[in-house]
């Protein structure tokens, strides 16, 4: 993966960047989400697995979006494909990895789920890459997501030769960070007060 200040549209940690909740209200969803200290290590170590994998996970992930019109739509106006959009989606979205697996969970790691939520929404969708693509991705599909994230990633887990038990230790971490990110990127879809 190429350094992550190289990376166009890529601002994590950028003081600017504002959350809408607390480190205690972070504790609290990953509580709920059964995340532990244990998952943190996974995660490490997850990290470590996938980090020049990263190219390969995204092309499984986009030969996903691909095949399915009602996906690509999103990248899309009408009908027409921005390239230009879904190649500097791509490279943010392969440095996303990396930084679910490695990063602290901290304040400016809130802030940046923040940031991308707003990218995702009417707020900002479009507008980093000033793309061609349609105004906003509906929360559903954020929701819905969840799912080929987690099911495609464990192969690419279980690629360099740790026990069935670490697999499913970095598995169950991925599954767990993945579902606390779509749930930090639905702050914009709902109600003030309502989230």
């Amino acid at each position: 993966m190429s350094e992550s200040h190289a990376i166009p549209g890529y601002t994590y940690g950028d003081v600017s960047q504002t959350t809408p909740l607390s480190l205690e209200e972070l504790d609290l969803l990953k509580q709920t989400v059964l995340f532990s200290p244990e998952d943190e290590r996974f995660l490490q170590l997850a990290g470590d697995v996938l980090g020049d994998q990263t190219e390969a996970i995204l092309d499984v992930w986009y030969g996903y979006v691909g095949s399915h019109p009602h996906l690509l739509h999103y990248f899309s106006l009408q009908g027409q494909p921005d390239a230009h959009y879904l190649s500097a989606v791509r490279k943010r979205f392969g440095q996303w990895i990396i930084d679910t697996c490695t990063r602290p969970y901290d304040t400016a790691w809130l802030a940046y789920q923040q940031e991308i939520a707003l990218r995702h929404h009417t707020a900002k969708k479009n507008r980093t890459d000033e793309a061609r693509a349609e105004p906003i991705i509906h929360l559903r599909y954020i929701l819905a997501f969840i799912v080929p994230l987690t099911l495609t990633i464990k192969e690419f887990l279980a690629a360099k030769g740790h026990d069935a038990e670490t697999v499913a230790g970095m598995h169950a971490a991925w599954f767990k960070a993945v579902t606390l990110t779509a749930v930090l990127w639905s702050y914009p879809y709902v109600h003030t007060n309502e989230f």
